[in-house]
């Protein structure tokens, strides 16, 4: 079986909420301070998927969303 990458953001609110995205990996071993400042966040509208869904499904889901992120209208 092929291992995906993933990686965990965890964001904790100040009213005590928190919450913790999975995606592809933003921080890694050659990421320096230099290249990983954040530029923008945003939030999509929430989706539903399947429960039974796979983690290579859940990934494509993900790919495709960035993917159409970096399209200009």
């Amino acid at each position: 079986m092929k291992p995906i990458a993933l990686q965990l953001v965890t964001v904790d609110l100040e009213n005590g909420q928190q919450g913790v995205f999975v995606g592809v990996p933003l921080v890694t071993k050659e990421t320096t301070p230099d290249n990983s400042q954040i530029e923008e966040i945003w939030f999509s509208t929430i989706q539903e998927v399947p429960d039974d869904i796979t983690v290579a499904e859940l990934m494509q889901l993900v790919q495709n969303r960035i993917a159409r992120s970096h399209v200009v209208h």
